[in-house]
């Protein structure tokens, strides 16, 4: 049987065939669905975690206790998962572990465009790479038997446009897997120095094996053209955008495990044509290896080390134009991403804009907050860095000796989990007065409204235990924890100068669901009093979308419009009234 699935739900569906027990992830685009997917298997347990650190941590232990486990992150979500990834590396596994890394190219839901082909090599486990869905299912299958084969944790990357583009996949049936017996082995798992230095010997003679074995690895396959002048060395998307841009016109060797690499593979490939190219998006990691063969080949000197690439990108390099095709076609209005009509974040940006503050942020729909009108974000690094970035600023100033300007670091509230609550402790245990607004929309909205720790319910859907963010924030040592209703912007105002006036650490929960969360928004919408209103434009600086500029009229677009009531209470002459079903 076949299915038209996204590259993520082919990675579930190949978790599933290959008998996984267990699955990790924190949310985070490109990634996200491959969980939400594999939670529907009722043979698997499928959980979010409150950050990747915890999801490899977690995942680990499951295979410590034999099971088959996958866990899913996106680019620099293995940032965070870095530590327990580069000691498993020594380590091993019991039951075979695949580590999903989804990149970026692109940036399009990204603060960075980092290529994790890097991070695998460095931690010393195997890449494999899908080009579409179907072997974004096959190779999760071989990830494992090479996990399990080679003793090792195994990386399968892919791009946004593998993750999120659909193809034809041919479905299998389960693999059921029971566990084995537990074995204690303190030699291999216990990583104490005396431990790990031999386990490094063994890390060194698994990567001999797995170069032997690369150059038989079936996944990886050459492809000859009409004849065999042009040569192009390729994986992933890449693969089918040299195909489509080149044809039949050119010969290539599709890399599915892109480290290590076949390096005899290569070379006598190499010498079957007769100009040599790469092509890759991002970095020049498979470039840079085959130089290092010693092999005339051209890569980034033609295609574009930033961004995606394309079809015509590829096409363009061949024909010298280089990164000319990428330019934006003229005459098109750029939209812009902006906060939804109703959402709960603006009315807090449009008071910190108001009181003139530094406003350090954070990862999630908030960083919107960044954008004009409200324009009230001046840093954004990583999740959870927000607190300690306010906290580090502050006491810049501090060690200086000077008065800086006041500075309140705002945070989600699935992100606080995630990362934040070690910045907060920081502040607490250095005798910080840092501000932190924590905006509670009960979701982690960004990626799709996934449910996190302090939301009530788990990923299979099952009510749990809600983490309590004010008495986190108590217990952390915070004394001065304000709630408030983030649709009220009077209260908003007076709680955030009442928490800057403080002389310690200070937290202000803004709290409203998501506006897009079913049943749980504002109820209906307002209009402009056109008698009433004297064009002064003050609502237009919340950022709505549903407020619209008509001629020299102001006007609300009633189907946009959610009834959040924030635009009647900025107009100074009432002409903002409710033209529908009251709000909450």
């Amino acid at each position: 049987m076949k299915a038209l699935l996204t590259g993520n739900e082919a990675i579930a569906r190949g978790a599933w065939e290959a008998g996984v027990l267990f699955a990790s992830a924190y949310p985070g685009t490109p990634s996200t669905e491959i969980l939400e997917n594999l939670a529907r298997y009722q043979e698997v347990s499928a959980q979010w975690a409150p950050n990747e650190k915890v999801a490899l941590e977690t995942g680990i232990g499951a295979s410590l206790a034999g099971a088959r486990v996958l866990v899913a992150m996106k680019h620099v979500g293995v940032n965070v998962a870095a530590d327990p990834l580069f000691t498993f590396s020594y380590t091993g596994v019991n039951g075979g572990l695949v580590l999903v890394s989804a990149d970026d190219p692109g940036m399009h839901s990204s603060q960075n465009e980092q290529d994790n082909r890097h991070l695998g090599a460095y931690a010393k486990v195997p890449i494999l790479e899908p080009a579409d869905s179907q072997e974004a299912k096959d190779l999760v299958g071989l990830a494992f038997w090479l996990s399990e084969t080679f003793d090792t944790p195994v990386i399968l990357r892919l791009t946004t446009r593998v993750a999120h583009g659909k193809s034809l996949v041919k479905l299998g049936e389960r693999e059921e897997r029971g566990l084995p017996p537990f074995k204690a082995d303190p030699g291999k798992f216990v990583m104490v120095p005396a431990n790990a230095r031999r386990r490094h010997v063994a890390v060194e003679e698994r990567m001999e094996k797995l170069r032997e074995f690369s150059e038989d690895f079936s996944a990886n396959r050459i492809e000859w053209g009409k004849d065999r002048r042009l040569g192009i060395i390729t994986s992933g998307i890449s693969y089918h955008y040299a195909r489509e841009a080149l044809g039949e016109e050119a010969s290539y060797l599709k890399l599915a495990l892109i480290y290590p690499l076949p390096e005899k593979t290569i070379k006598k490939f190499a010498e079957e044509v007769e100009e040599l190219y790469v092509i890759e998006e991002l970095d020049p990691v498979i470039e840079n290896q085959v130089r290092a063969l010693g092999l005339k080949v051209r890569g980034k000197e033609v295609f574009p080390i930033l961004g995606e690439l394309s079809p015509e990108l590829v096409a363009a390099g061949f024909r010298g134009q280089g990164e000319e095709v990428a330019a934006p076609q003229e005459g098109v209005v750029p939209r812009p991403p902006v906060m939804c009509p109703g959402c709960p974040h603006r009315g807090a940006f449009y008071v910190l804009k108001k009181l003139k503050v530094v406003v350090t942020g954070d990862i999630g729909c908030y960083s919107l907050g960044v954008a004009p009108p409200l324009s009230a974000m001046h840093s954004l690094i990583c999740m959870g860095a927000s607190v300690s970035n306010a906290f580090g600023f502050q006491e810049a100033y501090r060690a200086a000796g000077g008065e800086g300007p006041e500075v309140v670091a705002v945070i989600g509230d699935s992100t606080f989990l995630h990362s934040g609550m070690t910045g907060l402790l920081n502040v607490v245990y250095n005798g910080g007065r840092t501000t932190t607004i924590i905006l509670d929309n009960d979701t982690t909205a960004m990626t799709g409204h996934q449910d996190h720790p302090a939301t009530g319910m788990t990923l299979k859907g099952v009510p749990a235990p809600r983490a309590d963010l004010e008495k986190i924030c108590r217990a952390l040592g915070v004394e001065d924890v304000r709630t408030v209703d983030a649709y009220k912007l009077a209260e908003v105002e007076a709680e955030i100068r009442a928490a800057l006036q403080h002389e310690g650490p200070s937290v202000v929960i803004v709290r409203r669901p998501c506006v897009l969360l079913k049943g749980r928004g504002p109820k209906g919408y307002y209009v402009v009093d056109q008698d009433l209103c004297r064009r002064c434009r003050l609502c237009l600086r919340l950022g709505c979308p549903a407020i619209e500029v008509r001629g020299e009229q102001t006007w609300i677009n009633e189907t946009l419009c959610n009834g959040c009531s924030l635009c009647e209470q900025v107009c100074p002459f009432n002409a903002i009234v409710r033209g529908g079903e009251e709000s909450e």
